[in-house]
């Protein structure tokens, strides 16, 4: 936990009202980065909040579709998703699990959501890949709930440690080029939740339980935030939370930016227009999956 006093708390550079959209096959789902009002948040290029009480919502689910230049990170809260990809992979993601796709040079991928009591709910969030990892090997990171940490603290705070490090535990997200932390915070009524997140790191948090207040003012004018909300910080040395009677859950994201050119096409990011228009030929050739001798 971070008691140095000295260090400077993040304020809150921005509130993002999450907007509804409609994606894969007909998917509603909340979106709250890569929208007019966000474009990106480097590394970070998307953020969705999906779930529904309502399965019309989501039962036609992602069908078979291509990523190039980034990693996907699904994270359950409830229900299931069935995937299975062009690699020969399959599977399913179910709550409280997390899948961390690289899905480097290319892979095409489906994934379809099942409710599990009737409830489905879960995220999606995109990393950007730097230039030097863009056409890497896809690879998946599948990390089941059992394996996820958790960090139970005194006052009451529980913290999932999915990647990074907090009170001395780590996540078993590793490997990933962005350095990122991201954590599933629950805080109880009144408490308060400070974390250091390096200098110079993008920080988010995505509130979607309960109200709290964020930031070194408690947000932009010190007033209560209700779910669901992405506050984006600036910099500092630290983030801080604090719940209202109502108590509070949000996720903390944060990553190294890579401070590189950006060209984006549905689900090719790359770094020049060129290299998506070359995405989009080896599509149209099938030469976009690559299956390596080894497999």
């Amino acid at each position: 936990m971070d008691n140095n006093t000295g260090s400077q708390l993040r304020n809150v550079a921005e509130i993002i009202e999450p907007q509804y959209v409609i994606e894969g096959g007909g998917v509603l789902l909340k979106r709250s980065i890569a929208t007019r009002r966000l474009d990106y948040v480097d590394p970070f290029l998307l953020f969705d909040h999906f779930g529904s009480d309502n399965p019309d919502d989501y039962l036609a689910g992602f069908p078979m579709h291509p990523h190039r230049g980034i990693e996907t990170v699904t994270y359950m809260l409830a229900g299931l998703v069935h995937h299975q990809d062009s690699l020969g992979n399959s599977g399913e993601i179910r709550s409280g699990d997390v899948q961390w796709m690289t899905s480097g040079r290319g892979i095409l991928h489906e994934e379809m959501p099942q409710p599990v009591q009737r409830k489905m709910e879960g995220f999606q969030l995109w990393v950007n890949l730097p230039a030097a990892l863009k056409m890497t090997r896809p690879r998946y990171q599948e990390v089941l709930s059992s394996t996820i940490p958790e960090v139970v603290r005194e006052d009451g705070i529980r913290i999932r440690v999915i990647a990074g490090k907090v009170d001395g535990v780590s996540g078993p997200v590793t490997e990933i080029a962005a350095d990122p932390t991201y954590l599933d915070i629950t805080v109880p009524d009144g408490g308060v939740f400070r974390h250091q997140v390096e200098r110079g790191h993008a920080a988010l948090a995505y509130l979607f339980e309960g109200t709290g207040s964020f930031g070194a003012t408690g947000g932009a004018d010190g007033a209560m935030l209700s779910a669901p909300k992405l506050v984006v910080f600036g910099d500092g040395d630290a983030i801080e939370a604090t719940a209202s009677s109502q108590g509070v859950r949000f996720l903390l994201i944060s990553g190294r930016p890579l401070g590189e050119p950006i060209a984006r096409y549905g689900p090719f990011v790359m770094n020049t227009r060129e290299e998506i228009e070359q995405a989009l030929r080896d599509l149209r050739n099938g030469t976009f999956v690559q299956v390596d001798p080894a497999r």
